[in-house]
């Protein structure tokens, strides 16, 4: 390879370095393992046309950034839809699944999400959990991680609902969760009634509203500006 080919090769991964980075960074901060499956696509994308830029030194060296900015322009509208929309977010990025309730295994929600006694075992040890005679809930995140509530360590159930040690969200982004609603065996009239009695007039005004086993509310006002 002559001289002047590896140093334009060292030239553009330099640069797609830099702009692989940036483009990220204006993603949003995520972990690893909270990426949705079109945050994948669209990193495994990006990766590839860097690597395809790169090493087809007869194109302009720009050409690639045309396709990783709509990528990013992609990636970033389904996240302002995601949370815009329940129902979007619910369909793209999955719901989460409660695999043990009350100590008991939930075998078809393993098989309706391909999650086998091994996921479950490995999972249970990475949390220093020992037995599953210990675990009172565990749910399957969108993200694919095992949360998991010991038993004794979600405190006495709120008598009168189902909530069962799990935070219930009632509110997210001013929309209201109707199938949350449902668990409790309530609707929006008592939901507002609630946050009127907090302080909150229309449910647009909170960015998140949830309940938890103990009764007790949390509820954040959107927008609001903190010193």
């Amino acid at each position: 390879m002559p001289f002047e080919d590896i140093i334009m090769l060292i030239l553009r991964t330099l640069f797609y370095y830099f702009a692989v980075v940036v483009i990220f960074r204006l993603m949003g901060k995520r972990e690893i393992g909270e990426l949705s499956l079109l945050d994948i696509v669209v990193f495994i994308m990006i990766a590839e046309l860097a690597v395809i830029t790169i090493e087809d030194l007869e194109t302009f060296f720009g050409y690639g950034l045309i396709p990783m900015a709509l990528l990013m322009i992609i990636q970033r509208f389904t996240a302002w839809l995601s949370l815009k929309s329940p129902l979007f977010r619910s369909w793209f990025d999955g719901k989460p699944a409660i695999i043990i309730s009350q100590g008991k295994i939930d075998e078809y929600q393993m098989k309706k999400n391909r999650f086998n006694f091994d996921d479950l075992m490995q999972q249970l040890r990475e949390n220093g959990t020992e037995s599953l005679n210990e675990v009172e809930y565990a749910i399957l995140e969108p993200s694919g991680s095992l949360s998991i509530i010991e038993k004794g360590k979600q405190g006495s159930r709120l008598s009168g609902n189902k909530i069962n040690g799990l935070v219930l969200p009632l509110i997210v982004d001013g929309n209201v969760q109707l199938h949350a609603l449902e668990q409790l065996q309530k609707d929006r009239l008592w939901l507002k009634e609630q946050i009127e009695s907090r302080g909150f007039q229309h449910f647009k005004e909170v960015s998140f509203c949830s309940l938890n086993h103990k009764n007790e509310w949390y509820i954040d006002r959107k927008n609001e500006i903190t010193n």
